[in-house]
């Protein structure tokens, strides 16, 4: 009886609820950004290296996203996959700066993007630190992450600051209209 009516309730409700996976390699600010979002402070919160997840819920245009922030460490790349059952959106954190890296990056969201779970998800990358001197331009970083071979999920790139809260809340309001459509 009580599922039935937890049920009946939430369909009543004018709240839209979805779950959200947030990658990209360690030190990218996926960490920084939810928080930021979430706790909505103008100022950075200090983060340190998630170990595991961690999950936030955003409340936006009558939709609530529950964000999981999954640690980007190499080791626990992995298991990134164990989180996206009912995934109907995927924010892919990159750093702008780590050109080292980029190729990393790229592999990595290709990777996740094969899983079956994510085949239907809308994809949101972020383009962080663009905020920095010397970041890969919008431009350059769609080239280097091959986003054009993207053709079966829905896809935009961002560009962001975790630090300045540029380009967060566009974001954030794409995947909102983006699972609006579906």
């Amino acid at each position: 009886m009580g599922i039935v009516l937890s049920a009946l309730l939430r369909g009543l409700s004018p709240w839209r609820e979805y779950k959200i996976c947030m990658v990209g390699l360690d030190n990218a600010g996926k960490t920084s950004i939810l928080y930021r979002m979430s706790l909505g402070l103008s100022e950075l919160v200090r983060t340190y290296p998630t170990i595991g997840s961690n999950v936030e819920q955003l409340e936006i245009k009558n939709v609530r996203l529950r964000v999981w922030d999954l640690g980007g460490q190499e080791d626990l790349r992995n298991t990134w996959s164990l989180h996206f059952m009912d995934t109907k959106a995927l924010i892919m954190v990159v750093d702008s700066t780590d050109f080292e890296r980029v190729d990393l990056a790229r592999e990595e969201l290709h990777r996740v993007l094969e899983s079956e779970e994510l085949q239907e998800a809308a994809v949101l990358v972020f383009a962080n630190k663009q905020d920095q001197r010397n970041c890969m331009g919008i431009a350059e970083l769609t080239d280097a992450l091959r986003l054009d071979r993207i053709t079966t999920q829905k896809w935009r790139i961002q560009p962001s600051s975790a630090v300045s809260g540029e380009g967060l809340k566009e974001g954030f309001a794409w995947i909102v209209e983006s699972l609006r459509g579906t």
